[in-house]
């Protein structure tokens, strides 16, 4: 671990020599790229340089221990060895992190598709809840939210939506919403007052760019109609809705919400690479089915991930075993604890595994 970090210090320090040559500065895409590469290896870095003066620390305190004779500065000497010494550790296991293999998705923008399950219209309004949980959630993070489609019903739910997220760290955060989620509640229209249970499905896909999915035009096939439903002045009196068919996969995708036709084309082929891009990434993960079992919840979309349970106010995360009593707060967007929670179980499998190897 050593030897690869003492590696990576050299390359930060080279990276930094470059930045402030003239030639890169002037060559924005290698900038960009160099930037990226620095902004990577920054906490690494960071993490490191803390480690060897810890290190340091150590050696110096043990070292004027053995000549020091005034008892209250061997206290001190004392303390700071300890504190030292606790740190190192601490560090050490930081470091372990960092180094993980890194999703190469992670700093992509996402693309949500939440979809009724079971429950009929309880279904469609626990869809429309989770969707503005999302949108809050997106809020708080200064993430950017377009909706791409939506099938509403009369009564303010969703049969599905599919919506976009545009951010830092997106995709390292939301890939772990993906999954069954599950409500119980006693529905308004339930007039004897039993709880029901309904579920919904949420996918969270990376954005693809147009050089990760070659798609081949004779493989599509594009049709313009009016938008229908909540859309704004323009819906039912132009031409701007577009749905994509995919012909080898047989994939539908549609995009009403712009105005512009040109707009809700890029859209529809934007949802379409994700989706193709998704597919390639399921093959991938099946392919590595060892793999997969050590991480959280990050591939299987038919795995039942989480309960909404209202009657007693609680959430549930059945992949690490999370419960918490602040349901208002979650449905309102509060959802950090809970992707934090996933994040440091994820990583304590990857870990586990690595040092299995």
């Amino acid at each position: 671990m050593f030897d690869r970090l003492d590696d990576l210090l050299i390359r930060f320090e080279e990276i930094m020599g470059e930045l402030h040559e003239p030639t890169v500065a002037n060559n924005q895409e290698r900038f960009r790229s160099l930037m990226k590469e620095q902004s990577d290896l920054a906490p690494i870095v960071e993490a490191y340089q803390e480690y060897k003066k810890c290190k340091q620390d150590v050696e110096d305190s043990l070292a004027m221990l053995e000549e020091e004779s005034d008892e209250e500065m061997r206290e001190m000497l004392k303390d700071t060895l300890s504190d030292s010494r606790k740190r190192i550790g601490e560090l050490e296991e930081e470091l372990k992190i960092l180094l993980l293999p890194k999703d190469p998705n992670d700093d992509k923008n996402v693309i949500v598709e939440i979809r009724a399950g079971a429950g009929g219209d309880e279904s469609a309004l626990f869809a429309a809840e989770i969707y503005r949980m999302y949108v809050h959630y997106a809020e708080s993070q200064r993430w950017k939210v377009e909706t791409a489609s939506v099938d509403e019903i009369g009564i303010g739910g969703m049969k599905e939506v599919t919506f976009m997220v545009s951010g830092q760290g997106a995709y390292s955060r939301l890939k772990y919403e993906s999954g069954v989620h599950r409500v119980q509640r006693v529905p308004e229209t339930e007039s004897g007052g039993r709880i029901h249970t309904s579920t919904i499905t949420v996918a969270v896909m990376p954005e693809a760019e147009e050089v990760d999915v070659v798609i081949d035009e004779k493989d599509i096939r594009i049709d313009v109609m009016r938008a229908s439903g909540n859309g704004g002045q323009c819906v039912n009196t132009t031409d701007s809705a577009v749905r994509l068919t995919h012909y080898p996969t047989g994939i539908v995708v549609y995009s009403q919400t712009e105005k512009s036709q040109l707009q809700n084309k890029a859209k529809a082929f934007a949802l379409l690479r994700a989706k193709l891009y998704d597919i390639e990434q399921q093959k991938a993960h099946d392919a590595e089915a060892e793999l997969r079992r050590s991480q959280v919840g990050t591939g299987d979309r038919s795995e039942k991930i989480r309960t909404y349970n209202f009657p007693q106010g609680r959430v549930t995360d059945h992949r690490i075993n999370l419960t918490l009593y602040k349901l208002d707060k979650v449905m309102n967007g509060d959802i950090q604890e809970i992707i934090d929670a996933c994040i440091a179980a994820d990583q304590a499998a990857k870990l586990a595994k690595m040092n299995e190897n």
